[in-house]
């Protein structure tokens, strides 16, 4: 096969021509050929070089001219050019050997074949000649382009040894089945079954990166599944392992809830590429294993379940080195929230109901109501239209009373001037006390947002604290 009519642009004839001039042999590989041929965007481009990587990325980086930069890094024998938003980086052909107790691969001068031998899998063992001689052809000793089109995972070489030698390889192969959808073949699947114990040696921070792959995924429960059914996610992620499973008693089952969390999950991903809405749909049931308890009267329950996994997230998110940030409180919130919408649905939809919701969720409302659609997952179809109903009501409500708010907050029922004036006061403490505790009142709608009820809210706190009216207020 040649593919020198993709292989366009000054990019590729200038890191050719230069090789040429440098007569050393030059192949642009691994994803960016793949993804070459699947027609999928890939935005870094990798080449190899039988040589020195580096002394061939000097002598691009020269060719290309101003506006490119070149970053060495001698230790890993590999170079970076940049121009613009590309990246380029090369590396000299090589071949590996392995310690069993470490992933770090000596590493030694090779062949062209040596280092397509050492790729991780057969999809990623292409390589697409730039040397003018041979410009565009394809190099595919493993039968990648046969994979690709039979939409298949495989290894180069024997998959046990491949994944003995760099563990973290195990979690390549599920995450290119998610993004890419293609099937893991057989053998190459009881590999990873037969090591999942080696993904010990591998650091948490790179099982995230792969776990975060995964996740942005379009389907990302492909991947979910995969890990379970080759053991790797007891190993890596029990609280979600924890979730499979169906205890009946006295003829009651309840859902399975690892199935049912992928299904939300999935259904998020539709509607959604944020990323952490996707975790907060993955975590929302995280607590149903440690809360759940056997009712005579109701069967199995799972009470306080959103509340107890809000407080699971921070741990989660700290052993996985996702961050305390921002994310994790979103995630956190949406964890704790994510029953609200489905109790208001069930109960009279109010006015004092709904605005509460809108008071809690703040800006993460519209996210909530893609998670709390998702979570309807009822076989019945009948009921889950009833609910699906429900929300457009719910939400309706939303759109309806933002537009009063948004009047009610141009027009305060009572200002800090106002209270100055009905209490005798000047600028202090005791005036902000007064108006964060009536604002807060009314958010909580524990008082209506009228001067009426703002002004005897205000005369209570007043009382209370043993203040007098020196001006009393006109209602």
């Amino acid at each position: 096969m040649n593919l020198s009519d993709k292989l366009k642009g000054r990019i590729f004839a200038t890191v050719g021509s230069t090789a040429d001039a440098m007569e050393r042999e030059c192949y642009v590989v691994g994803g960016y050929v793949r993804d070459l041929i699947i027609g999928r965007l890939s935005k870094d481009i990798d080449f190899v070089t039988v040589g020195s990587g580096i002394e061939l990325a000097q002598a691009v980086g020269k060719a290309l001219g101003r506006g490119t930069s070149v970053a060495v890094y001698r230790n890993y024998g590999t170079a970076q050019v940049r121009r613009g938003a590309l990246e380029l980086e090369f590396v000299g052909a090589r071949k590996e050997s392995y310690h069993r107790e470490s992933r770090n691969p000596i590493v030694e001068d090779g062949t062209l074949d040596d280092d397509l031998a050492r790729r991780d899998f057969t999809i990623n063992a292409l390589a697409i000649s730039v040397n003018s001689a041979t410009y565009g052809e394809v190099i595919d000793h493993y039968d990648g382009l046969g994979d690709i089109e039979r939409r298949i995972i495989r290894t180069p070489l024997d998959p046990d040894i491949t994944f003995s030698d760099d563990p973290l390889r195990m979690m390549r192969a599920i995450r290119f089945a998610a993004q890419l959808q293609f099937d893991i073949a057989s053998d190459t699947l009881a590999a990873i079954a037969a090591n999942a114990e080696r993904i010990s040696i591998i650091t948490i921070e790179r099982i995230t990166t792969e776990l975060r792959k995964i996740m942005q995924s379009p389907q990302p429960s492909i991947g979910f599944k995969l890990l379970h059914d080759t053991g790797l996610l007891r190993l890596i992620f029990p609280e979600l392992e924890a979730l499979r499973g169906v205890e009946v008693l006295k003829g009651v089952g309840h859902k399975d809830n690892f199935y049912h969390t992928l299904q939300v999950l999935d259904t998020v991903a539709l509607h959604s590429d944020n990323e952490w809405l996707r975790w907060a749909a993955l975590l929302h049931d995280i607590a149903k294993p440690v809360t759940k308890r056997w009712d005579e009267a109701n069967g199995w329950t799972f009470h306080n379940h959103n509340f107890i996994g809000a407080r699971m997230v921070p741990k989660i998110f700290s052993r996985m080195r996702l961050g305390m940030g921002s994310e994790m409180k979103y995630v956190q919130k949406l964890v704790e929230l994510h029953m609200r919408p489905i109790a208001l649905v069930e109960d009279e939809v109010t006015d004092s109901a709904v605005r509460r919701l809108i008071n809690y969720a703040e800006e993460d409302l519209d996210d909530l109501m893609t998670l709390a659609r998702a979570d309807i997952t009822s076989k019945n179809e009948a009921k889950k239209q009833r609910f699906l109903d429900n929300f457009d009501i719910v939400e309706a409500k939303f759109a309806d009373i933002r537009v009063k708010d948004a009047e009610r907050n141009r027009k305060n029922p009572v200002d800090g001037n106002e209270i100055m004036h009905i209490f005798g006061l000047q600028q202090s403490p005791l005036v902000g006390y007064f108006t964060k505790n009536l604002k807060q009142a009314i958010k909580d709608c524990v008082i209506e947002d009228t001067r009426e009820a703002a002004v005897a809210y205000l005369l209570h706190l007043a009382a209370e604290a043993g203040i007098p009216v020196v001006n009393p207020p006109e209602i």
